[in-house]
């Protein structure tokens, strides 16, 4: 007979895991009372999120981009305006 004990492959990294496991299943079986099950975050809702983020942005940059533009247009306007006036 083995004195080796019940499972002498349990060590502290297994321990580390299971409780880590666990406490994954408690978070998650809160926030699914909390927030309710709709509401909950998954891979796909955060991927929409990312999603609507990148388009809002390029959004924000291409009216900054049309800004800009139009700013350098109505200098450069101003500026040939002034190089007709004659100097007094």
């Amino acid at each position: 007979m083995s004195t080796a004990g019940p499972n002498p492959n349990i060590g502290l990294t297994t321990i580390s895991r299971t409780v880590a496991s666990l406490a994954v299943g408690v978070v998650q079986t809160l926030e699914r009372a909390v927030v309710g099950e709709a509401r909950m975050r998954t891979a796909r809702g955060n991927a929409w999120e990312a999603v609507c983020a990148d388009r809002a942005r390029a959004d924000r940059r291409a009216e900054l981009d049309r800004l800009v533009a139009e700013l350098s247009t109505t200098r450069a306007a101003a500026r040939r305006e002034r190089a007709r006036q004659p100097v007094s």
